[in-house]
């Protein structure tokens, strides 16, 4: 199965927050290839930005996620259709797309107000608890 996460599934981990432990177990089991992760490439860039505010070096947790996980680049395409699309949030559209053109299953996300479009979008905790 492809799973694409988000960002706020990392961050959950990192920083500790509610839900990081479904995350931690979903992350091992990718580690374990059970199944195939995918990341967007701005994700990476995210977690460094975001998470470094609070937690020292990164750099080893970003190499296991980038030796770990299909990162997925945003190109003028994915742009162009994320740009295109109803909704207000960029970086969640160019995620679903980047989801979308590596043909992911799920996308795995703890934002509420995620894109909903045509691949089936379910919490950390949903996740873990239908697959896990």
């Amino acid at each position: 199965m492809k799973i694409f996460l988000d960002t706020n599934i990392f961050l959950d981990l990192i920083l500790k927050r509610d839900g990081f432990e479904d995350a931690l177990v979903i992350l091992d089991n990718c580690n374990k290839n059970l199944f195939e992760g995918f990341v967007a490439d701005i994700t990476l860039l995210n977690i460094d930005y975001i998470a470094s505010k609070q937690t020292k070096d990164l750099r080893e947790f970003l190499t296991l996620i980038n030796s770990s996980y299909n990162v997925v680049g945003a190109d003028n395409k994915v742009f162009k259709l994320a740009l295109n699309l109803k909704n207000n949030d960029l970086e969640d559209s160019v995620q679903y797309f980047c989801a979308k053109v590596s043909k992911c299953d799920v996308i795995i996300t703890n934002d509420k107000n995620f894109y909903q479009g045509d691949i089936k979008t379910v919490s950390s905790k949903e996740f873990a608890s239908q697959y896990l």
